[in-house]
């Protein structure tokens, strides 16, 4: 009898692992995970099916058993005589633990391991790639960028001759951020975007997918190329809708596409990639991300009028690290907290150092130093902006040095000179399409418009703006400029310029749907302007409204 048991335990055993192997040839990577976790459970798996385990533990998000099936199939691959694909295996155990800073010394570790292998078995393979790529990587974090360039174009050229494109993806891609550090910008990118497109092709072993794009991102984050960002992010995501139970990003990468979907409006997208940053925080405690992780959700519940909810976040991410700014300084401005937000402000400038950093800063500190009515701090903050802003030549930049330099002079009463620098920015905000922050200009332009008399062409900004915020989901913002859209009529008439249009696309007999298609406007707004005609006019009905419209020549 319990040889007749042991033979059902077997055939399980290995009708799992059949299934499991077949699943991950198809890239099912859940099922090939729980299949062939159920056939190691049975029977401890060899050496190759230990390496499919590991990957696809990895795809599916659980670390921590990548790290330890990885490490059996390492020890697995030694005893079984196949230091090659040992030393291979140590070089992905490195690779997922270099950017963990408590866990560094063991990525070191594995590094010299594979290496060493290498070295001891005298075999020419790709996996001097892995070598060399991962030596370069160290050179750059010891400074040696020019030692780090030439060992790049080594590794590159052992995938080339032994067609790795993981070898070559990764060294090639090592190489572009040496020559970033070099500020050779133009070549850098080259060289990226030749390697994504083999990336976004498919053509490299998923693991890599996720370590270049993110390494990617984060180079368009530092020289503020969002535009390339957004392209490969689209190009990535079109990719992982083929594999849609991977999870090839992590950490830092969910916040960086998080911040893009924030920038284009994609504000529920932008939730749900924070929310997978938390989760996954939430399952490896990742000290190095923590506070990256707390911040972008902060900055969510921020826009979406989350106060208290926004204000908890922050704090988590200061105590992760993560300096709260500018999100909190702006957090303080938005409850009507003009002293902290104005201190804040000016304690985020002092702590930032670098250009890159106070880029990113400075923007946010024109608006709260003109709040508090700090005008000199203000124009220094903007002068300061718009230098920065000319050395890197980014659109992001120029935008916000644009809108920063237009709010000074509106400070100042000067709105004939704050207008060419608003409409400026008014066009660099469209073209990156970032609906928040041109909802946020419009505003402006409508304060412009004011100060210069033209209050039909005010009424027009405000409108756009407060539209945009009710799409966005911008509940505070949205409130706060309810008064501004609001305001009655100038005296040249009794309709601002606004609510003929609506008159008249009524008179046309259009619905308030098809008015606010026409006029890229809510239906709420419709509403609102229709109460308003019909109170103004003292009008009972649409029909009415028609024939005064007709009546007076409006149509």
């Amino acid at each position: 009898m319990p040889y007749v048991l042991r033979d059902d335990w077997l055939m399980a055993a290995l009708e799992s692992l059949m299934k499991g192997r077949a699943a991950f040839d198809r890239d099912d990577w859940t099922t090939a995970f729980a299949l062939l976790s159920e056939a190691d459970r049975l029977a401890p798996l060899g050496p190759a099916d230990l390496d499919r385990l590991a990957t696809a533990a990895f795809l599916v998000g659980d670390d921590a058993t990548s790290l330890a099936v990885r490490a059996r199939a390492h020890a697995a691959f030694l005893d079984h005589g196949e230091p090659v694909r040992a030393a291979r295996s140590a070089f992905w155990l490195a690779f997922m633990l270099l950017d963990r800073p408590s866990q560094r010394a063991q990525a070191g570790g594995w590094l010299s391991r594979g290496r060493r292998l290498l070295e001891e078995g005298g075999v020419d393979c790709a996996e001097h790639g892995f070598a060399l790529s991962a030596l370069a990587f160290q050179r750059i974090t010891e400074g040696d960028i020019e030692g780090a360039l030439n060992t790049f174009e080594r590794a590159a050229a052992v995938g080339t001759r032994f067609r790795d494109e993981d070898v070559t993806a990764l060294a090639r891609h090592g190489h572009a951020r040496a020559l970033l550090r070099m500020n050779r910008r133009a070549d850098a990118f080259a060289l990226l975007d030749e390697v994504m497109v083999t990336v976004s092709a498919g053509q490299v072993a998923p693991i890599i997918v996720g370590l270049v794009y993110c390494s990617v991102i984060s180079a368009c984050y530092d020289v503020f190329d969002l535009a390339r960002a957004q392209e490969w992010t689209d190009a990535l995501s079109r990719w992982c809708l083929a594999h849609p139970d991977m999870m090839p990003f992590r950490g830092q990468c969910l916040v960086r596409r998080s911040e893009l979907m924030l920038l284009h409006g994609d504000w529920t997208e932008a939730a749900i990639e924070a929310q997978k940053a938390a989760d996954w925080l939430a399952r490896t405690h990742s000290e190095s991300d923590a506070g990256a992780v707390y911040y972008q959700w902060a900055e969510v519940l921020r826009l979406r009028g989350d106060i208290t909810k926004a204000e908890e976040a922050y704090r988590n991410a200061s105590q992760a690290g993560r300096r709260p700014y500018p999100g909190l300084a702006l957090l303080h401005l938005a409850r009507g907290d003009e002293q902290a937000a104005g201190a804040a402000a000016r304690r985020m400038l002092q702590d930032a150092r670098d250009p890159r950093s106070r880029a990113r800063l400075l923007g946010v500190a024109v608006e709260i130093l003109l709040a508090v009515k700090d005008r000199p701090a203000a124009g220094a903050a903007s002068d300061e902006l718009s230098q920065i802003a000319t050395a890197f030549d980014a659109p992001l930049l120029r935008a916000a040095a644009a809108q920063a330099a237009g709010s000074v002079a509106l400070a100042d009463g000067q709105a004939d000179i704050a207008l060419p620098r608003l409409l400026d920015a008014r066009t660099l905000w469209q073209d990156l399409g970032a609906p928040y922050e041109l909802a946020r200009l419009r505003t402006l332009l409508g304060i412009a418009y004011e100060q210069l008399g033209d209050h039909d062409g005010a009424q027009l900004e405000f409108e756009a703006a407060h539209d945009a915020y009710e799409r966005l989901g911008a509940k505070s913002d949205a409130d706060r400029l309810l008064t501004l859209v609001s305001r009655p009529a100038p005296a040249t008439g009794p309709l601002t310029g606004r609510e003929v249009e609506v008159l008249r696309l009524v008179a046309a007999g259009k619905t308030n749907r098809a008015i606010a298609a026409d006029l890229s406007i809510s239906e709420k707004t419709v509403a609102r302007h229709l109460t308003n005609i019909f109170t103004k006019l003292d009008l009972p009905s649409r029909a009415a409204a028609t024939a005064y419209a007709y009546k007076h020549k409006l149509v």
